[in-house]
């Protein structure tokens, strides 16, 4: 017999009838009411467009509370392995559930190191596009085009090929993004490097050159290693829902991957940084900045500050701290004596102490310091989303793999509020 204690009873005011609906608890966060049966049981679906309010699966991955600022991995808040871990662990992490020991780390390591290389023939797939090509849209093809030169892990039913597709991808993604940027400014390609970490490997190929030697700088690859781990995964956005709906089809992982990438593409998603640089290009200099503040302060203004706030975040981002001193480690270290840096950290000053920005919870985000982190390194804007598709690829087959290994996994099929004409005869056309 059900608990009424866990239930909720839904009554239809027409009818009278009542149905009641089991309500389930996760580990942490709120319930949630399980209206599987609910068209079943009413006749009726339920509607929220953009699913705001729908727990669309069950995943033990990523945890966020918008309200107290938390984000975590497999219970391991953000700030924690921002500090004391890095990309690959936290890699690890999310692919398998607990943190690694020593062993089981090299071993990962070493995996990833020695699939880092992509087939030959991709270089020339590169060639059949635009040198002006958004990076974006050679990151969609280039990726789902992974499934035409790896077909012995595009078994999505083998425990083995499916780690070996994740493992690849980690691994290869990082070498198409730097091949990416190197074709779009016309540079020679530079193959992987065994020797290096993650992020400096990552920098060395996007970076050197055949003709001189290429230093690290260890504050930079720290800085890349932390974007990272920050962008690693996110729980439910729009771009790891769709490669959990397009996988739900049993499509291959790369062809997921791909799917996501071109979700994520979109400026209201993936382009939140790029969208800070080309603010502080509207506001041009630091002497404007005050006019600038009162325009975002002023609700009849079409101008909005970006990088401030966040949709899910609403008391802070517990990614920008992190950031911040990151950014601030690495405009020390670079010592740029660029404007629009400038102009950036003054936005930041104001935004930290003014009383408009504090009472309404509008503190940098993530995305203000990363943009300006990026520029300083030498990234174009056009490059930014392709980091962030870089660092998601983790979170985005963590989830694939998490779902397809659900033991009644179904494809998705949302439901919709049809509102257009009624059903009607067919009229022939001399007489329309």
């Amino acid at each position: 017999m059900t608990d009424k204690k866990n239930t909720v009873t839904v009554t239809d005011n027409a009818s009278g009838k009542s149905y009641e609906f089991p309500v389930l608890g996760g580990s942490i966060g709120p319930k949630v009411v399980d209206i599987r049966s609910f068209y079943a049981d009413t006749g009726m679906f339920t509607y929220d467009p953009g699913f705001t309010s729908t727990a669309s699966c069950e995943s033990g991955l990523t945890y966020i509370d918008g309200f107290e600022g938390v984000l975590a991995h497999r219970g391991y808040q953000i700030g924690e392995l921002a500090e004391k871990s890095n990309y690959l662990e936290v890699c690890y992490l999310l692919l398998y559930g607990e943190l690694p020991n020593k062993a089981a780390m090299d071993a990962f390591s070493d995996s990833i190191t020695h699939h880092t290389m992509v087939h030959e023939q991709l270089q020339y797939f590169y060639r059949g596009f635009r040198r002006d090509a958004h990076p974006m849209s050679i990151m969609v093809g280039v990726v789902g085009a992974l499934s035409a030169f790896y077909h012995d892990s595009t078994d999505i039913h083998d425990p083995k090929q499916r780690e070996i597709a994740a493992h690849r991808l980690i691994a290869k993604v990082p070498t198409l993004a730097a091949l990416t940027y190197k074709y779009s400014i016309g540079q020679p390609f530079v193959y992987p490097r065994n020797d290096l970490t993650y992020a400096e490997n990552f920098l060395y190929m996007t970076f050197a050159v055949p003709s001189e030697p290429y230093e690290i700088n260890p504050v930079i690859a720290d800085a890349m290693d932390k974007i990272f781990i920050l962008h690693a995964d996110h729980e439910q956005n729009a771009s790891t829902s769709t490669v959990r709906l397009a996988g739900s089809s049993q499509a291959n992982p790369f062809a997921c991957i791909a799917s996501g990438i071109a979700s994520l593409w979109g400026p209201a998603h993936g382009g939140a940084n790029e969208a800070v640089l080309k603010m502080l290009d509207q506001i041009g200099s630091v002497e404007n900045v005050p006019k600038f503040i009162e325009k975002a302060k002023d609700k009849d203004d079409p101008f909005r500050l970006m990088g401030f706030g966040h949709r899910v975040y609403k008391n802070y981002d517990p990614r920008a701290e992190v950031m911040r001193k990151s950014c601030h480690d690495v405009l020390k270290e670079l010592d740029i004596k660029d404007p629009k840096l400038a102009l950036a950290m003054e936005l930041e000053r104001i935004a930290l102490e003014d009383e408009y920005f504090i009472e309404r919870k509008l503190f940098p985000n993530v995305d203000f310091y990363s943009g300006i982190i990026l520029k300083a390194i030498g990234f174009p804007t056009s490059m930014f989303t392709v980091l962030f598709a870089l660092a998601r690829t983790v979170g985005w087959i963590s989830q694939w793999k998490e779902m397809i290994e659900e033991p009644k996994q179904k494809i998705g099929r949302p439901r919709q509020l049809y509102t257009g004409p009624e059903l009607r005869d067919y009229v022939s056309m001399d007489k329309r």
